[in-house]
């Protein structure tokens, strides 16, 4: 069984004090948590929310790259904002890389993350099956 998981680090200081992984891969899927604009203890884009997701959308596809997939992979998306009036910034970051892949995605707006700087989240889930 434990060559059907397989788990991919990124690097960031929350991974080991938290215990996870950026992304998994089980099965046919590859599922990738929580990703910010943070490389390393820096962040990008602070107080620009299209530039947060740019950054993070493509720090989690580094992560499924691990297993060979890109964008065309991508099946669901996760944007998880602080503020409703980042839809628009982060919804046209998401388009960019995303229009014509169209994967299912959820936007969501909560109260705030642990560090007050990050405006935006972004989780996806890649299938590597036969076709991918």
């Amino acid at each position: 069984m434990s060559d059907a998981v397989r788990r991919v680090q990124s690097g960031s200081p929350w991974e080991e004090v938290f215990g996870f992984a950026r992304a998994v891969a089980a099965g046919d899927r590859v599922v990738v948590g929580g990703t910010t604009s943070f490389k390393g203890t820096v962040l990008y884009g602070e107080g620009d929310p299209y530039e947060q997701t740019r950054v993070a959308i493509d720090s989690a596809l580094a992560a499924i790259a691990e297993f060979g997939l890109g964008p065309e992979s991508v099946i669901v998306t996760r944007l998880i904002l602080t503020h409703a009036r980042d839809v628009d910034a982060a919804g046209r970051a998401h388009q960019e890389v995303f229009g014509s892949v169209r994967p299912v995605m959820t936007l969501s707006v909560v109260s705030g993350f642990v560090d007050p700087r990050i405006l935006v989240e972004v989780e996806l889930e890649a299938y590597r099956g036969e076709s991918a």
